[in-house]
């Protein structure tokens, strides 16, 4: 590791930018995590044992990084930004050398799958995610059935609350039904705006996602996966309206009432979608694919 300026330092942080001519991207949601404590707490909570593969999202001049390489990890990162990768790649350029960094350049959300085709799924994805992509990325890996072991994410405090909302509150959604499908979800600190450089706007969370051990299967993920997201598409209509115009939709299913799929599911027509548990999601997504087999 080489030339690294001091992670903790807002001063020396600012100074290296400026002397390098880089500045801060307001558009890719930058900011530097530049409490160690925290940057040691969050990686600590995967567990990391020497030779485990790691994906790291942002890792911008790679305060993370180094914490991920320091416990022995093979760390692959997907940085958007140019001048922070020439950083990167000179920082770690022994640990690239040596095969336990690599770096993948551009839009994760664009570069990710592609990546996947060549190279094995890491056991841990890790990431300060920008806030304005973090929901999004997250989303994608499980709906197109990516589950890692564990994931440790900083995130802004809202999208943490709707992780790991239950039904019937207002933080609840078809995001909180994905995330709680595929992962237990636990809260590993509060971070406070104070924590990061520069200061955003907005108060943080780093969250623990663990594989579900009893991953709750159901027949048709892609139609579970649709008719979820579409089930709360108007929160204030109930389930069985919204589960009419979803039918009225899919391919397939044009000829099924919601009134025989709830009956079959055994949930009532007048509740709402935020009503819903996860798994009721899932019976109902099973009897709707009943009847369009």
């Amino acid at each position: 590791m080489q030339n690294i300026p001091d992670y903790n330092s807002p001063a020396e942080l600012n100074a290296f930018l400026e002397q390098r001519g880089m500045a801060m991207q307001k558009k890719f949601g930058q900011n530097f995590l530049i409490n160690q404590d925290a940057r040691k707490k969050i990686a600590a909570a995967l567990q990391i044992q020497k030779g485990d593969s790691v994906w790291e999202v942002g890792p911008g001049l790679g305060s993370m990084t180094k914490e991920l390489l320091d416990l022995g990890a093979n760390v692959t990162v997907f940085e958007i930004d140019r001048g922070f990768a020439s950083c990167l790649k000179e920082f770690f350029s022994e640990e690239s050398q040596a095969s336990n960094f690599n770096l993948v350049q551009g839009d994760v959300l664009k570069t990710w799958k592609e990546y996947k085709k060549d190279n094995p799924l890491p056991k841990y994805f890790f990431g300060n995610l920008p806030y304005n992509i973090a929901a999004a990325l997250i989303a994608d890996t499980i709906e197109s059935g990516v589950r890692f072991e564990k994931c440790a994410f900083t995130v802004q405090k809202e999208v943490a609350q709707r992780m790991a909302a239950k039904e019937s509150s207002a933080d609840y959604s078809s995001f909180s039904v994905l995330c709680q499908w595929a992962y237990d979800v636990k809260t590993i600190c509060d971070l406070g705006r104070a924590n990061f450089w520069p200061r955003p706007n907005v108060e943080s969370r780093a969250v623990l996602f663990t594989k579900k051990e009893d991953f709750p299967i159901c027949q048709n993920p892609q139609l579970f996966v649709k008719m979820q997201r579409a089930l709360f598409s108007s929160r204030r209509k109930t389930v069985k309206n919204n589960l009419s115009k979803f039918l009225s939709a899919y391919k397939g299913s044009k000829d099924v009432s919601a009134e025989e799929v709830l009956k079959k599911a055994g949930i009532s027509e007048q509740v709402r979608a935020e009503a819903l548990t996860a798994k009721e999601m899932l019976l109902l997504s099973d009897a709707v694919n009943f009847f369009i087999m």
